[in-house]
């Protein structure tokens, strides 16, 4: 009989080693790592929008802006990386930019002749925010974001990374 119950013991110990929470760091939420930001309007001296997280960020997290661009003829949105430099025969050169914290983010212009950019660049812009998570102590996925990898196709980072766009949360 103590054999038995020993023997129980060294499977139950084996069965329930199995069930450690160190893997529940490899496991994140992505349905907020993609947000939106609408009618943002850029006065005449670049000022633009800055925003606020729903929680900090972790200090390996990688946060990418995007502008929409224009819609391609397949009706797909087409999603330009900042900054995005433009430059114009009249001397306006200006640039979009961000800048961002754990806590929050600013989208803005930054150039010349600022007061004669287009109104179609300067009101009603979109951009998608995308934060490319540290997972856990050893930042699987920041390690992975800070080796140079090319970050100008939106659609190739949501994929590589294992976002979820198909519910962007928009922020105010």
């Amino acid at each position: 009989m103590k054999k038995m119950l020993t023997l129980l013991a060294v499977v139950g110990l084996f069965v329930f080693s199995g069930c450690s929470d160190d893997d529940k760091d490899e496991i994140f939420d992505t349905t907020n790592y993609v947000f939106e930001v609408n009618k943002v309007d850029f006065g005449n001296n670049g000022e633009g929008i800055t925003g606020r997280f729903d929680y900090a960020l972790l200090p390996k997290d990688v946060l990418l802006v995007y502008r929409l661009g224009g819609v391609s003829p397949n009706g797909r949105d087409i999603w330009v990386q900042l900054p995005e430099a433009h430059y114009y025969d009249n001397g306006t050169i200006f640039s979009y930019k961000f800048d961002f914290t754990q806590d929050d983010f600013k989208i803005y212009l930054d150039g010349l002749g600022l007061n004669n950019i287009p109104n179609d660049m300067r009101y009603n812009q979109t951009f998608r925010i995308v934060i490319v998570p540290e997972v856990g102590s050893t930042g699987v996925y920041a390690k992975k974001a800070n080796t140079n990898n090319e970050y100008s196709d939106y659609y190739e980072v949501i994929r590589k990374y294992n976002l979820n766009d198909s519910n962007v949360k928009t922020l105010n």
